[in-house]
Order: structure tokens, then sequence, then C-alpha cells
């Protein structure tokens, strides 16, 4: 099969159709804690809206990846789950009351629950396992890149047309509707399995797979929506149209570390680099509830974006080396359910804190957990390794 800069077809075009949705849905979300403050929304209901439409959807990640491994397909549910999205996103434009886009946000999360699954099976099983975390890091780097044309993107319209979210809702459904069309065109159906339906189960799934589950539970439950973030640095007086271009900073470092840092994981292993990334969300979320300084948070916004390049690739590509070809769909849906769901207790506790307690609360909460689950991260290394050695 021809290959694209070193890469699989389906991994690069993969990695293409989340820029174009990435751009999308990132110029959406840099923008939307103001637009929901615009609207009479609270901290604690910013918290609540991204809370309920990620958990509320996120039994269609397992759902979708079981589904997915037992056609043996991958490629209808990219569709529909992308498809969604570029529907829904210039809707927003509609809204006029916060529950307005608790739905509309409700509703696109489904694609997303629908799409995320089958496409990292997509991946994993277009590759094999000694380039997983090259791969899992250019998707991520491809990702991310639109993460930084999308918040630019924001800011530029707000800085020529203040205020004016609708057109940022509505421009942002373009870049989604070329992702769709990459998916239908270009990619093409990966076979985890056999051909033939077969019964799946999860009993299949082995022990470690669950402990691992037990240690992203407990780092996801610290892990609140950032849009807390960029709240916290709009609270310091900051010119609003800045705050999308502040968060493109973060995108930014974890583009430029994604591919070195995934490559580094395939020859070092994943723990190292989880380990690592854990304890630099737990620094950085510390740090963001000891200062309440804009040019303090710029440079935590960096570190931020260290995190997310150490952690995000490797924890998809451990999870794709614990399973087995024929459950990577059941796996991969089951790990995205726990995070999804997860994100809802996690919102709704530092929204609370947030609110009732001071906005320091829910950093210092989120860095507690960050590093009890790097803790949970090198005894699950060492009792593997044990057992392997």
């Amino acid at each position: 099969m021809k290959k694209y800069f070193g890469l699989e077809k389906n991994v690069f075009y993969t990695g293409l159709t989340s820029f174009f949705t990435d751009t999308s849905t990132k110029m959406v979300y840099s923008v939307m804690p103001m637009f929901l403050m615009s609207i009479g929304a609270t901290k604690t209901k910013i918290a609540l809206i991204e809370g309920i439409a990620e958990s509320t959807a996120s039994l269609l990640k397992a759902l979708s990846g079981l589904w997915s491994d037992k056609i043996g397909k991958n490629k209808p549910f990219m569709i529909f789950g992308y498809g969604l999205t570029a529907i829904i996103t210039p809707v927003y434009a509609l809204a006029g009351r916060p529950v307005h886009i608790l739905w509309l946000r409700f509703i696109e999360r489904i694609g997303k629950g629908v799409r995320t699954a089958p496409r990292d099976s997509l991946i994993s099983g277009s590759v094999g396992k000694e380039k997983t975390g090259r791969n899992f890091g250019f998707h991520k780097a491809m990702d991310n890149s639109g993460a930084i044309l999308g918040p630019l993107g924001a800011f530029a319209v707000l800085y020529f047309l203040p205020g004016n979210y609708a057109t940022v809702f509505v421009l942002s459904a373009i870049p989604a509707v070329i992702g769709v069309l990459i998916i239908i065109f270009m990619i093409r159906e990966a076979h985890n399995g056999s051909d033939e339906r077969r019964k799946v189960s999860v009993r299949e799934l082995p022990a470690k797979f669950w402990f691992y589950l037990a240690i992203i539970f407990v780092f996801s439950l610290g892990n609140s929506t950032d849009a807390l973030l960029l709240v916290k640095t709009a609270d310091t007086g900051i010119e609003k149209a800045y705050v999308p271009f502040i968060y493109m900073i973060f995108n930014t470092v974890s583009v430029i570390f994604a591919i070195p840092i995934g490559k580094l994981s395939d020859k070092k292993g994943r723990t190292v680099m989880i380990i690592t990334g854990y304890l630099i969300y737990s620094a950085v979320y510390f740090l963001f509830g000891r200062f309440n300084n804009a040019s303090i948070f710029i440079a935590l916004f960096v570190l931020y974006g260290l995190y997310s390049a150490f952690a995000d690739g490797s924890q998809k590509s451990l999870l794709s080396d614990i399973v087995s070809k024929d459950m990577k769909g059941t796996g991969f849906g089951i790990y995205h359910a726990i995070i999804g769901i997860t994100l809802l207790p996690a919102s709704v506790i530092a929204g609370y804190l947030y609110d009732n307690v001071n906005s320091n609360a829910p950093f210092y909460f989120g860095g507690a957990m960050a590093l009890t689950a790097a803790v949970l991260m090198i005894i699950f290394t060492l009792k593997y390794r044990a057992r392997s050695d």
C-alpha cells in the first residue's frame, strides 16, 4: 500500500480528518466559555454542561467499539460520527440560552462517542505494534495542529468582530465538512479480525487492562474540562480576544513534541512517558491554583502542552499493546467511555469548588489526582515488569 511521508495511507488521512475536524471544534471550544457567560451561564453551569455532554454520550464509545469489532468495520462509524459534528457546529449560532448549548453539545458529543473508538481501532489495525507510538503520535500532532489553527481563526474573528461568536460558529463548519469528505473518499477499511461476525465479550480483556483503566479513572477524576483553565485565564483581566490565542500555545507545544515522544515511547516504553506526563500535569495544576497572573499562565500552557505530548498518545499506544488485535475496538471503546463518563463528576467537583470554595481549589484537586495516578502507574509498571522478567 502506498505510504505518505512514511506513514500508512489510513493513518495519514485519519490524521488529516482529525486536523480539519479539530480546527472546527477548537474554534468553537476556545470561545464557548466566554459565549456561555455572555448568555448568563455561571462557572458551575459551564463545567456542568461540558460534563453532561461528554459523559452522557460516552457509553456510545464503548458500544461503537464493541459493535465495530463484531462486524469488523470502522469506517461507517467514522462517517456518521464526524458527519454529526459537521451538521451541529453552525447551529450553535442560534443558541440564546445555556440550555440550548447543553442540548447541542450533547448531540454533537454523540457523534464523537460513535466515531472515537472505531477511529483508534482503525489506526491500530493499520500499523505494526513496533510503530504504534509513532503513528498515534502523528495522529495527536495532526489533531493538535487543528487545535492551533482553530483558536487562531477564532481569535481573528473576535479581534475584527468583537463579541461576534455566531460568525465563529458558522465559519467553523467549513473544515468539519472537509474532514467528512476525506473519510468518505480517501480512507479504506482496516480489518482487525475475521471478516465474519463473531461474539465479543469484555471477559476476553486481561486483568492488566482493568488495572490500567483504574489508573485512567483516577487521573480523569481530576482532569476536568479545559474550559476552567480558559475561565481562570480570562479572570485575570486579559482581553477576551486573546484567550483563544493563549489556548493555541498549549496545542502548538503538543504538536511539536507529539511525534518525537511517540517514537521515544516505542523505544523506551509507554509507562515512562505516561508517568512523566502525569507529573507535569500535576505541577501545572498546582501552579494554576497558586497564581493568578496571565504571564505565568502563558508559561503554564506551554507545560500543559508537554503533558499532552507525553501522555495522550502514549496512553493509547499502551492500550493497543495490552489488548489483542480482534478486541481493539472494544478496548478503545471502554477506555474512551471511562474518560468521558468520569468527566461529569470531575466537572461537577471542579465547578462546585470554583464557585463555592475559591478559584484555586479545583486546580489543587486536579493536581492531587494526577499525582496519585502517577504513583499508581509506577506500581503498574513494577508489577507487570516483574511478571515479564
